[in-house]
C-alpha cells in the first residue's frame, strides 16, 4: 500500500492539467515563452509466495517522475525517485534503496555560452576517459553534481569544462572530486577546400582527473597480503595511494560521403584499485573504427585494445557503479531471448583485444542480409594477473605485449536474413555460433559453445491487426544444455498488444526441464502506456552496452506504466 500511495502522490505532483507538453508565457514573444514537459515511469512486481526468494514487501518496484522547463535562455529540471522497495535485481544492492530528488539542474544559455549547475550527464569523445549517464534497467546513475561550462561562441570550436562529485545510488563520493575539460575543432570550418569537397573532419582532446582521498585523514590504506605470519596472523602492506589520477584522450573523426573513420587513444595514470589488485600499472585504450555505406551496401570494421582502464571515483568498488569512464563494447547487442542468454561484459581490468565486423547487403525482391563477427581475447601478460603476491602487489604490475593476445573471452558469428514476401507477410531468420568464456567473465563455468537458430514471422491481417511469432533454439553441451523459446504476439493498432512466451530448458543435464513463461497485455492511449504481465523469469544477466547486472529468478505479476507530457 505504501508503494501505491507513493505512485498516486507523485502522479498528482507532476501531472499537468493537459495531456501533453504545454507552453506558458507570452505567445507573441518567443524569448519569454517557456515549454514544460515531463514523464512518469512506474515499474512494479508482485512476487508469488513460491518465488525462489523471500521478500519482506508484497510489492516491489520503482517510480521516476521528471519535469523540465525550457526557455531560450534558461533550462531547468528535476527528477523525483521512489526506490524504497526496489526490484529483485537491485534488492540486495547496498545503498540503492531510498527516495527523494535524484537529479536537478539549471542551465543558463546566451550567445554560444552555457552554464549548468546541478547534476550533469556528459561524455567526452567515445567516453574512454569520461562518461556519465543513466540506465534504469541496470540501476546506473553516475551523474556529476557540480558545475559545467560549454562554449560554442568561436566558429568551429567546442569547449567543455566541468567539475563536481559523482553519484552512486543515494550517495555522492564526497572524498572524491572529478574535473574535466574537452575541446573539439571542426577543421572544415576554417579550411574552405574541405567544405567544397564535402569533408567533415574533427580533432578532439579531453582531460579528466579524480582527486580521491581514501579517508578524510589519510591517502594510504593497510591491505592484507596472502602470506601468513608464524603466529597465524595475516601480514599487511601499507600502500600510499596517489591523490590525483589524470586521464587523457586524443581523437580524430573523418567523414566524406560514404566513408567514416574514427581513431581514438586514451591514457590513464597509475590508479591502484580493487580491480587491478592495487598495482601501479598505467592504463591505455586504443579504438579504431571504419565505416563504408552506400545504397544497398554497408560495412563497419572496428578494433579496440584496452589495458587497465578501470577508472572509478571509488577505487575500492568492484561492481558496475562508480565508473568515471566507459569502454564501448565490440560485441553485437542481441535482442532475441536465447541469443542474449550469454551476453558479453566488457573487461575493464585487466583488459582486452576486441574486433568486430558488421556487414549488410540489400538484394532484389526486398531481401537483406546481415553478417556480424565479434572476436575478443585477453591481452598477453607475464604471470597471472588475478594472483596477488609480493612480486605484483603494490608494484608496477605485470608486463604486457601490445600485439600479444591472451585467452579467448568471447566469439560471435551470426548471419541474419530479412525477407519481405508481400505487403502483409515478412520473416527473419538468424543463425548464430557463439563461444563464451564464463570463467573469465563471471568467475567460473568454463567455455560454453552454442549454436542458435531463430525464425520470426510477421503477418499483417488488416490495417490495424498484426500477428508476430518467434521460435528459437539454443544447442550446447555445456552449462544448462539446450533451450527452446516460443512467442506469439498480437497487435491491435494503436491501442492494444497481447503476448505470450515460453522459455523451456529442455536439455538440462540435471534433469530439470523448467519452463519460464510470460503473459502480458499492453495498452496505449494518448500519452499513456500500461503493461500488465504474469510469469516466471530465469536468472541471468541484463546487459546494455557491455555493462551487465545479475538478475535473480522471479515469479509473479508485473506492471509497467509510462506517461509523457
Amino acid at each position: 500500500m505504501k508503494l501505491l500511495k507513493s505512485i498516486i502522490l507523485m502522479l498528482a505532483a507532476v501531472m499537468p492539467s493537459g495531456a501533453s507538453a504545454f507552453d506558458i508565457g507570452s505567445p507573441n514573444n518567443p524569448d519569454r515563452q517557456v515549454s514544460v514537459n515531463g514523464s512518469i515511469q512506474v515499474n512494479g512486481l508482485v512476487p508469488e509466495a513460491n518465488d525462489s526468494r523471500t521478500y519482506k514487501e508484497k510489492v516491489l518496484g520503482g517510480i521516476y517522475a521528471n519535469v523540465g522547463l525550457f526557455n531560450k535562455y534558461i533550462d531547468a529540471g528535476l527528477r523525483v525517485e521512489y526506490l524504497d522497495h526496489p526490484l529483485p535485481a537491485f534488492y540486495d544492492s547496498p545503498g540503492f534503496k531510498g527516495w527523494g530528488i535524484g537529479n536537478f539542474y539549471a542551465t543558463g544559455k546566451y550567445k554560444g555560452f552555457q552554464l549548468t549547475a546541478g547534476d550533469i550527464y556528459e561524455q567526452f569523445g567515445s567516453g574512454l576517459v569520461l562518461r556519465t549517464y543513466e540506465d534504469r534497467a541496470l540501476g546506473i546513475d553516475n551523474s556529476i553534481r557540480g558545475g559545467r561550462l560549454k562554449i560554442d561562441a568561436l566558429r568551429g570550436f567546442h569547449f567543455t569544462l566541468l567539475g563536481g562529485i559523482q553519484r552512486r545510488y543515494w550517495e555522492w563520493s564526497t572524498n572524491t572530486r572529478i574535473y574535466g575539460a574537452d575541446l573539439e575543432w571542426d577543421i572544415q570550418e576554417h579550411i574552405p577546400a574541405l567544405n567544397r569537397h564535402g569533408v567533415v573532419w574533427t580533432l578532439g582532446a579531453s582531460w579528466a582527473v579524480k582527486r580521491e582521498r581514501y579517508s578524510e585523514k589519510a591517502d594510504s590504506i593497510m591491505t592484507p597480503l596472502p602470506q601468513i605470519n608464524p603466529d597465524g596472523t595475516a601480514q599487511f602492506m601499507n600502500l600510499n595511494l596517489p591523490r590525483h589520477v589524470n586521464a587523457f584522450d586524443f581523437r580524430t573523426h573523418f567523414n566524406k560521403g560514404n566513408v567514416d573513420v574514427l581513431a581514438e587513444f586514451a591514457y590513464k595514470h597509475p590508479d591502484p584499485t580493487a580491480d587491478n589488485n592495487y598495482t601501479f600499472s598505467r592504463g591505455t585504450a586504443l579504438l579504431l573504427s571504419a565505416t563504408y555505406s552506400k545504397r544497398g551496401v554497408s560495412a563497419q570494421i572496428q578494433a579496440k585494445r584496452s589495458e587497465d582502464m578501470s577508472y572509478r571515483s571509488r577505487r575500492a568498488m568492484t561492481d558496475i557503479t562508480s565508473f568515471i569512464n566507459y569502454l564501448p563494447p565490440l560485441a553485437y547487442q542481441h535482442t532475441y531471448a536465447l541469443a542474449s542468454m550469454y551476453p558479453y561484459a566488457t573487461q575493464y581490468a585487466p583488459g582486452e583485444w576486441a574486433f568486430q565486423g558488421n556487414f549488410a547487403l540489400s538484394l532484389k525482391r526486398k531481401t537483406k542480409l546481415h553478417l556480424n563477427l565479434s572476436y575478443i581475447r585477453g591481452i598477453k601478460r607475464e604471470g597471472e594477473w588475478q594472483k596477488v603476491d609480493d612480486s605484483m602487489y603494490g608494484k608496477d604490475g605485470v608486463k604486457t605485449s601490445f600485439f600479444g593476445t591472451g585467452p579467448l573471452y568471447y566469439q560471435d558469428f551470426n548471419l541474419r536474413l530479412d525477407q519481405k514476401v508481400s505487403r502483409s507477410f515478412s520473416f527473419n531468420a538468424m543463425y548464430m555460433y557463439q563461444r563464451y568464456n564464463k570463467t573469465a567473465i563471471e568467475g567460473a563455468g568454463g567455455t560454453i559453445n552454442t549454436h542458435i537458430g531463430v525464425a520470426e514471422a510477421k503477418v499483417k491481417c488488416s490495417n490495424k491487426v498484426t500477428l508476430r511469432a518467434e521460435i528459437q533454439y539454443l544447442a550446447t553441451r555445456q552449462d544448462k544444455g539446450d533451450w527452446l523459446y516460443g512467442l506469439v504476439e498480437v497487435s491491435v493498432l494503436p491501442y492494444l498488444m497481447i503476448g505470450a512466451s515460453d522459455e523451456w530448458n529442455l536439455g538440462n543435464p540435471d534433469g530439470k526441464k523448467e519452463h519460464f513463461y510470460m503473459f502480458n497485455i499492453t495498452g496505449n492511449y494518448r500519452n499513456n502506456r500500461l503493461m500488465l504481465g504474469y510469469g516466471h523469469t530465469r536468472e541471468g544477466f541484463n546487459c546494455s552496452g557491455g555493462v551487465c547486472r545479475f538478475v535473480p529468478e522471479t515469479r509473479g505479476f508485473r506492471l509497467s506504466y509510462n506517461y509523457n507530457f
